[in-house]
């Protein structure tokens, strides 16, 4: 692929950063199949695999079943996994405005109804560096920090005050020493551990979006991206043919799963 110039806008700068060429290789490691309607991954490359009577198993590495969660019927559908601490995985529910915190072995730890802390409505959650818990308050438009009994920690100002627009993040992750949020329509806004806007990034659209380390992966159509945040180098790669339609893609520093029909495809990348 010819490499080009592009922009990339950042609140209070318009940083030039360079396309990537496209000589990355994928390598395919291997294909688990099964009732898999979805899943997540771990930075140790742990799969987590929700099917579709809600159990959630979780696979290490090499493919084998090291631990399954099977109360499945409690709180309804799974609408997250955070797997981003290998050591404590959080479910949310959202019908139920509740999260449930297993260990690494998926037993439960502790559960939370958000409910009983007057928070009513949230669509995105995340595990904070120091085992609390990140979630935006859509009623209050706020982002909040809880701890794991479900109490205040901190808050920022009201989001339409704070960018005088409306915002409304499906995802949220902790990393680097920041926190990321991410509305496909307005983009990612970065805040550090106090809850002070730090900056935007006007990633639009992207699906399947996931920061690692100091990379910011995602999907469109056929093609996979990854922009680098500390030196604003945006790569781009065409995918492997049998995973250009219809996937739910994760990502870790060194693979790339892809979900379609059932079955979860392993490569390897760099």
């Amino acid at each position: 692929m010819m490499r080009k110039a592009i922009y990339l806008f950042v609140i209070f700068l318009l940083p030039l950063f360079v396309m990537g060429q496209n000589d990355t290789a994928f390598q395919y490691l291997k294909t688990i199949k099964g009732d898999i309607a979805s899943f997540t991954v771990d930075n140790l490359d742990n799969v987590y695999i929700l099917n579709s009577r809600n159990q959630l198993k979780k696979l290490n590495a090499n493919g084998d079943s090291v631990a399954v969660y099977n109360q499945i019927r409690k709180y309804g559908k799974v609408t997250q996994i955070d797997a981003s601490n290998p050591l404590r995985v959080l479910l949310y529910y959202k019908d139920f405005a509740t999260i449930v915190a297993l260990d690494r072995f998926l037993n439960i730890r502790n559960t939370i109804d958000l409910r009983k802390h007057n928070i009513f409505q949230v669509k995105a959650i995340a595990q904070s560096y120091d085992n609390n818990i990140w979630l935006f308050d859509e009623m209050e438009n706020k982002l909040k920090k809880i701890d794991e009994e479900g109490n205040l920690l901190l808050e920022t100002p009201d989001f339409r005050l704070l960018l005088s627009q409306s915002f409304s993040p499906t995802q949220i992750f902790d990393q680097n020493q920041f926190v990321y949020l991410y509305d496909p329509k307005k983009g990612i806004y970065v805040f550090d551990y106090y809850g002070s806007l730090n900056n935007g990034i006007q990633i639009l659209n992207w699906e399947n979006l996931k920061i690692t380390d100091n990379s910011i992966y995602g999907s469109k159509a056929d093609t996979l991206y990854r922009y680098h945040v500390k030196d604003f180098v945006y790569d781009e790669w065409k995918l492997p043919a049998p995973l250009t339609v219809g996937n739910i893609f994760n990502f870790t520093t060194t693979r790339l799963y892809a979900l379609k029909n059932e079955e979860l495809f392993i490569y390897s990348f760099h």
